[in-house]
């Protein structure tokens, strides 16, 4: 398991739960004793980064890159020149959270030069739930602006359909269902399986891709 490539760019609409992957992602490598940065690309979203998880992941031993203004009373879009350490250094495992829409990956553009084919994956986080993303020629016209933009091919889909706190085995399943026809659609085979850890082994086996259990690290406890 996680034996992706050591850049992962981990892409998806606003509401997928990309930044909640990206992060129980990092947290993972680092359980594995790697040494982990997490780059927050997103210069769209204001609200559930991975950068405002900063104190918890420095905890658990990752770097977390986020903008380049530091300042508790202000929020300007920018990015760090520190994001170039994690991609040129081979001794770290890369894992970019980046903007929930074409105009987000964007970003992505200034930094192609990495993305090499065969070193690097890009993973499309699937909610069946989203209305932009929830059938196949939608997720497939999602894929193709994203991979358009930022000059890189998409690798692998992550099926993460959820209801928060209130997600099911048959949501998860449901989201499957998707996934795989865009698979099949796509060529793109599906990677993970990503859900609650109770529900998470519950799910049946023989399902393509591996299955993720999470933690909600991104929502607070009063959260629904």
């Amino acid at each position: 398991m996680l034996t992706d490539k050591r850049i992962r760019i981990i892409i998806g609409h606003y509401g997928s739960g990309k930044t909640e992957f990206s992060v129980n992602y990092a947290v993972k490598l680092a359980s594995l004793g790697k040494k982990v940065a997490l780059v927050d690309l997103d210069v769209v979203n204001l609200y559930f980064r991975s950068r405002e998880k900063a104190k918890f992941l420095e905890g658990n031993g990752i770097k977390v890159i986020g903008g380049a203004i530091k300042a508790s009373a202000v929020d300007i879009p920018s990015i760090s020149s520190e994001v170039l350490t994690p991609l040129q250094d081979e001794s770290y495992e890369t894992v970019l959270d980046v903007g929930g829409d074409p105009a987000g990956a964007r970003t992505l553009g200034r930094y192609k030069s990495f993305f090499i084919e065969g070193n690097y994956d890009m993973f499309f986080v699937l909610n069946a739930n989203r209305p932009e993303t929830q059938t196949v020629e939608k997720a497939k016209e999602y894929i193709l602006k994203i991979q358009d933009v930022a000059r890189a091919k998409v690798t692998g889909i992550i099926n993460n359909t959820h209801l928060l706190k209130r997600t099911t085995v048959e949501d998860v399943l449901k989201g499957y269902d998707l996934a795989k026809k865009v698979s099949m659609e796509t060529d793109i085979p599906i990677k993970y399986n990503s859900a609650l850890e109770s529900i998470a082994s519950q799910l049946p086996l023989g399902l393509d891709g591996n299955i993720f259990p999470i933690n909600l690290y991104m929502r607070e406890e009063w959260m629904l």
